[in-house]
């Protein structure tokens, strides 16, 4: 130990291998308990457990509404086009 230290070597040194020590055994743990959100879950379901829920759904229930990506194509460009239209005609107005 050296004077800059201020003799808190070894201590820093305790601490540090405290703390290796303690994630050590708690990695080591047989039983974890579960987290309070698991617990909420596992109450919540013991009565009322949830349904199967697909991992994707099934193609037919893909589009949220009746159009087709045709007509979104059509609204989107016809908007662009009202766009540019309206630009032009504000730049050859008469001022």
């Amino acid at each position: 130990m050296t004077e800059k230290d201020g003799g808190r070597g070894r201590d820093e040194q305790d601490d540090v291998e405290q703390r290796e020590f303690d994630l050590r055994w708690a990695d080591g743990a047989e039983y974890k308990e579960p987290s309070a959100r698991a617990r909420m879950l596992a109450a919540r379901w013991k009565d009322n457990p949830p349904g199967p829920v697909p991992f994707r759904p099934d193609p037919e229930h893909t589009r949220s509404s009746g159009r087709s990506s045709w007509v979104s194509t059509a609204v989107v460009l016809g908007c662009v086009v009202a766009v540019i239209l309206f630009l032009g005609y504000i730049d050859f107005r008469p001022h």
